[in-house]
């Protein structure tokens, strides 16, 4: 009982520190442009990302081996708990860029809106950090201050590398396009932009649903034997003795390489390629 009692106490301890130093907030609200070591498309820095992947192995090995009191089946699970930060930044990343794609359509038919009533095409970028789609406001709100310092040009080329997303490369090329050619050819760019954004859109969710249920299956399939193991070691007997000796260390081993080939065999065939940033930065 004190084992488990000491190993679930530093399991909270470093699971509150990680919490309040990977947590990352605004003042106000207000979004800030990206810094050099911060991870493209989120609000968490390098160094926060590598915190809280190592924390996350030490508070799930504490954990299991408090209940099982095995190095080698501690390990394990470990092992897999800390590569599950990196797929919920990425998660998180690709909600929020999806969010932001998925609300292209209706900000440029607002630009176009706008600048058919007669604004102009700067005045109708900043509108958006106020009446255009929730997800454009927060990519827009300092376009007025930035374009007013720096050109709207650079204003446009910052919102594209704080957003580094291919959609919005491409959709901030065209609006660079078009604000440097000026003219009665601004609306009809818009349009045709608003009507071609839908369709990849369209293109893109017809793929991620085709590869949805392979990626289920796939974890699944992975995470079951593990839970299986850590059930029947949790209790001194037969099992928790076997695993306890070199051969079960050695099964252990063995299990554990052959499951993450298996998951990565099972993500690579069911992932698709990230699309590349062709107008983007690095």
């Amino acid at each position: 009982m004190v084992t488990v009692a000491a190993a679930f106490a530093t399991a909270l301890a470093v699971g509150l520190v990680l919490f309040s130093v990977a947590r990352v907030t605004h003042p106000s609200g207000v979004r800030r442009v990206r810094s050099r070591d911060q991870v493209p498309g989120l609000d968490v820095t390098t160094a926060q990302f590598w915190l809280t992947v190592v924390g996350a192995a030490v508070v799930t090995f504490l954990i299991v081996f408090a209940f099982t009191s095995l190095v080698p089946v501690s390990l394990v699970p470990a092992l897999v708990v800390a590569s599950l930060p990196k797929a919920y930044f990425a998660r998180k990343r690709s909600a929020r860029l999806a969010a932001v794609q998925e609300a292209w359509p209706d900000g440029l038919r607002d630009l176009l809106a706008s600048v058919r009533s007669g604004s102009s095409l700067p005045s109708a970028i900043e509108n958006l950090a106020d009446f255009g789609p929730v997800p454009l406001r927060e990519a827009f709100h300092g376009f007025g201050v930035y374009s007013r310092s720096l050109g709207v040009v650079r204003a446009l080329e910052m919102i594209r590398e704080d957003l580094s997303d291919p959609t919005s490369d491409r959709v901030i090329e065209v609006l660079v396009l078009a604000y440097e050619r000026g003219g009665t050819v601004v609306p009809e760019i818009l349009d045709d932009l608003a009507n071609a954004t839908t369709r990849d859109l369209w293109t893109v969710e017809q793929v991620r649903s085709e590869a949805l249920e392979q990626k289920i299956n796939s974890r699944v399939v992975f995470v079951l034997p593990w839970l299986v193991l850590v059930a029947i070691t949790a209790r001194n007997g037969a099992f928790r003795e076997f695993y306890a000796t070199p051969a079960g260390v050695f099964v252990v081993v063995i299990g554990g390489v052959l499951s993450l080939i298996g998951i990565g065999i099972a993500s690579k065939m069911s992932s698709q390629p990230p699309e590349p940033r062709v107008f983007g930065g690095s």
